[in-house]
């Protein structure tokens, strides 16, 4: 088998864990999927839990590129938290839920390695949330009294639970304007 192969099996299967679950995806949904038989992905993923690992480590990858990319490209916070709000919109109009809140909706039923994983994402997210608010703050965008950890949280949790919404609803018309409203709570401007 070729790399190709490889690659479109992570593919595949970030597919149908975004689109059904991890727990609730086989091997054979994905042999399937891809046209292959059982054992050829066996070959590349001799277990599930290997097949999920490399999933999340080729996304997180993906993730940090790109918001890195949207630190580089705008000197804005409220840009790069628009910027960062439409990866969840995105998402959720290419018909599947953001990676992370999909695994972390079954993280019960996750290995051990895919809930460290998962957190690492969630990690990075806070981590990534909170240098734009602590940039924001420093530039004048947002108010000087603001908890950074607490706001990024607050924004990571609403974009989350928001996706599920919209998820439930298959409507994703109001994430971006509750995502903005809640920025705007965060500017000096929206606290007089």
């Amino acid at each position: 088998m070729s790399i190709g192969t490889r690659d479109l099996l992570l593919k595949e299967a970030e597919t149908l864990a975004r689109t059904r679950g991890y727990a609730a995806f086989s091997y054979a949904d994905l042999a399937k999927r891809v046209g292959i038989r059982k054992a050829s992905i066996h070959h590349h993923f001799p277990r599930k839990e290997g097949l999920g690992v490399a999933l999340i480590d080729g996304y997180l990858a993906d993730f940090k590129v790109a918001l890195a990319k949207v630190l580089e490209e705008e000197s804005s916070a409220k840009a790069r938290l628009a910027i960062y709000s439409g990866f969840f919109v995105d998402s959720l109009r290419g018909g599947l839920m953001p990676l992370c809140a999909a695994l972390s909706a079954e993280a019960a039923a996750l290995p051990e390695s895919m809930r460290l994983q998962v957190s690492t994402f969630f990690e990075l997210h806070l981590d990534w949330l909170s240098g734009v608010v602590r940039d924001g703050i420093a530039d004048g965008e947002f108010r000087a009294d603001l908890d950074v950890r607490q706001t990024a949280t607050m924004l990571l949790s609403l974009l989350e639970g928001a996706s599920l919404v919209a998820w439930a609803l298959k409507d994703t018309t109001h994430i971006e304007a509750t995502f903005a409203q809640a920025v705007a709570c965060l500017s000096e401007t929206a606290s007089s």
